[in-house]
């Protein structure tokens, strides 16, 4: 039995990490148009800025939306029930077409997000978060790719800068996590966009849900409307890393709480029969993700008590230790963190201490609806 044990958490702890993306390499993939910048149509665009209590950076945030390229832009500020200048500031745009959408009671970002949905008149909504810099000609490459009828959303690719202003090169975390959206992107579609930047249908917004993340509640209303949602590898979105660790990892805990509470809310998104590759897709990506820390416990464990009985069990006990051994290391001596040696093994802890802490609040019925912009 402990060997079975032994084995399957192996296994486990692999899975969304190598053997979900190899599987996906496996599946038929779908013909995903590029953009080329232009688009052949010029639908309205509403643009969505949500915001609470953002009277430090929310006039940065309209001039740079103000400068974006696109022909008839509606741009609406939703404001959930901000209590600083935020409002007052917004209304000083007014004469140059922004919107102010305030929701008086405080219910969260979706819930702002819907106040506007119900007054925008685009064809095709944009939403983005205010600490988000978009390049000037984002929106006509966003928009080219709702040239394919299948695409109903459009994600963003996410761009660190760093505080002396340039952007910070891509680790391998990211570069694997852009590589696995891509391979989603052309089969059943992305099952999580990137929530500061992304663009969806009007239509598809009929089913939002104020309790659920957008950006994993988009995903799942494209498969219900019969779209996908796919990533534009050429659309970026720049913002500025969190200065402050514990503040990212406190991000972090909101991110996992919010996607087990909406993975709650929608279990029937697991059902192949009702979605298909999709379910699959969020079975891999997400649940066996939130898993793997438990399978981590399962492996030590099983490890520590087999290791005397073969070669194999002692050699995945040392390769253990020694992988926790560098982490150690690495909380010891931050300095050593920006090794790429220490830095991988350090941030794929810290990921997984995230969700096993998310895990246990969520299950000890913590909620997080209510939405706390990360200070940078």
């Amino acid at each position: 039995m402990l060997k079975f044990l032994f084995w399957l958490s192996i296994f486990g702890a692999l899975f969304s990490y190598l053997i979900y993306p190899a599987v996906l390499k496996l599946l038929p993939s779908r013909t995903v148009p590029a953009s080329d910048g232009r688009g052949k149509q010029a639908p309205k665009v509403s643009l969505i800025i949500t915001v609470h209590n953002e009277e430090g950076r929310i006039r940065d945030k309209i001039a740079n939306t103000l400068e974006l390229s696109y022909p008839g832009m509606e741009v609406i500020v939703a404001s959930d029930a901000s209590t600083d200048g935020t409002d007052q500031i917004v209304t000083e745009f007014r004469n140059q077409g922004v919107m102010l959408v305030r929701a008086n009671e405080r219910k969260g970002k979706e819930y702002a997000q819907l106040q506007a949905i119900k007054v925008a008149n685009g064809e095709i909504l944009v939403f983005s978060d205010v600490a988000t810099s978009i390049p000037e000609d984002s929106l006509e490459r966003l928009v080219a790719y709702f040239s394919d009828p299948g695409v109903g959303a459009v994600s963003s690719e996410d761009r660190f800068v760093s505080r002396d202003g340039t952007v910070a090169g891509e680790g391998a975390y990211v570069r694997y996590e852009m590589w696995l959206r891509r391979l989603e992107s052309q089969r059943a579609g992305l099952v999580g966009l990137s929530g500061s930047f992304f663009a969806v249908r009007r239509e598809i917004c009929d089913d939002w849900d104020i309790y659920s993340p957008s950006d994993f509640n988009t995903a799942l209303s494209c498969v219900r409307h019969g779209y996908i949602a796919v990533t534009a590898p050429d659309v970026l979105g720049f913002y500025q890393d969190v200065s402050d660790v514990r503040r990212e990892y406190q991000r972090k805990l909101r991110t996992i709480i919010r996607g087990l509470t909406a993975m709650s809310r929608h279990p029937e998104v697991l059902d192949p029969t009702r979605y298909g590759w999709f379910a699959f897709q969020v079975f891999g990506h997400k649940l066996m993700r939130w898993a793997v820390p438990w399978f981590l416990v399962s492996l030590l464990l099983t490890s520590l008590v087999l290791a005397g009985t073969g070669s194999i069990y002692l050699l995945a006990l040392i390769g253990q230790l020694a992988f926790y051994g560098v982490v150690g290391v690495g909380m010891l001596y931050p300095s050593l963190r920006q090794s790429g040696l220490v830095k991988l093994p350090y941030f794929f802890v810290q990921v997984n201490l995230a969700i096993a802490h998310a895990t246990l609040s969520f299950l000890g019925g913590k909620r997080m609806t209510v939405w706390q912009p990360s200070r940078r």
